[in-house]
């Protein structure tokens, strides 16, 4: 369970008890205090025009709130949101199903839009600058074009690989944000607020002991509280206090500076099998027996964030304090990043 718990909480999509826990409106959303404030003004401004809100892009690390700003964003509006990802459009059928279903104002959420083929996003050009849909249909001599008009729609994209983007399709957003890790006191006020939706009670020590190993994600944080509150319904009393955290924690391998057992394992491989580096991810990831991807995506932006790991032009090089997390000597030649946590 530890060795994966973070690849399967930051890459599962969002389950009825993550959706139980999301806030009904911004100001229930805590955190990403800019973007909310931008958002808000945004809406404030269309309705006041009596206009349909601008293209909006969302961007950061996966679990950081980009589908519940989306669902937030369509709330304050007071239309409704259509929710559908990269992958899922196909051809351009697809994409047309999905417009011509939309009404004035109403907000269309690209998850992964990052995703999207070359092909759909031609389709989407004119559908987000002009509200027009133009359908090839057939090909050589017998092709034709059909044009949809489409109502004035906002479309909402969110994307984990903001590099990814074609830049035709980012200039098509009136409004780019990105949304940025969380700090240890807002993930314990985000765990205080769904530990009283869950009817558990936890006191300042329990949350901020749970919020420093949460990655500074919140979908990490939620899911660390759901194995918290198991481990003191049945060994802690029903109550989560620092201890008792900490107890929970341990017992699935996640240290208190939020590292789990592949973690470890990357930093131990790096060190004592390739001399701290660098080497390169294929390689590294032939070494813990993981997915390339899933190392880039999932442990790597932790452990550069928190100082163990750089990544250079030859490959993964670890820090000095990577050698001190594992107990091994510094190397006089060895970076030494004393960099404290972000979280």
């Amino acid at each position: 369970m530890s060795e994966n718990f973070y690849q399967q909480t930051t890459n599962a999509p969002a389950t009825s008890f993550d959706v139980s826990l999301r806030p009904p409106a911004f100001s229930e959303f805590i955190g990403q205090e800019k973007v909310k404030e931008r958002l808000l003004l945004m809406l404030e401004a269309a309705k006041h025009r009596g206009d349909v809100l601008d293209h909006v892009l969302l961007s950061g690390p996966p679990g950081l709130g980009k589908t519940t700003l989306a669902n937030l964003i369509a709330r304050a509006a007071g239309t409704q949101l259509h929710t559908t990802s990269g992958p899922q459009i196909e051809k351009a059928g697809d994409l047309a199903g999905i417009l011509t279903n939309i009404q004035k104002g109403d907000i269309l959420f690209i998850d992964e839009i990052h995703r999207l083929h070359p092909a759909i996003e031609e389709y989407l050009y004119p559908a987000m600058e002009d509200y027009r849909l133009d359908i090839i249909i057939d090909s050589g001599p017998s092709a034709r074009s059909i044009q949809i008009n489409l109502p004035r729609f906002t479309l909402v994209g969110a994307t984990t690989r903001s590099g990814m983007l074609t830049a035709p399709l980012r200039s098509r957003f009136g409004l780019i944000n990105r949304l940025d890790y969380y700090t240890r006191e807002e993930l314990a006020l985000i765990i205080e607020r769904s530990a009283g939706l869950l009817e558990i009670p936890v006191d300042r020590p329990g949350a901020l002991e749970v919020a420093s190993r949460s990655r500074g994600t919140p979908r990490v944080a939620n899911a660390l509280l759901r194995w918290v509150r198991d481990y003191a319904q049945v060994r802690g009393g029903g109550e989560i206090n620092g201890s008792t955290a900490d107890a929970a924690l341990a017992m699935i391998d996640i240290d208190s500076e939020g590292l789990d057992e592949m973690d470890k394992r990357l930093l131990e491989a790096l060190i004592y099998k390739f001399n701290g580096g660098p080497v390169g991810l294929n390689s590294l990831a032939v070494a813990v027996g993981e997915d390339a991807a899933t190392i880039e995506e999932v442990h790597e932006p932790f452990l550069i964030m928190q100082g163990f790991l750089q990544r250079t032009p030859r490959g993964r090089t670890a820090m000095g304090a990577a050698y001190r997390k594992i107990g091994a000597p510094v190397p006089p030649s060895r970076p030494d990043d004393s960099q404290a946590s972000l979280f």
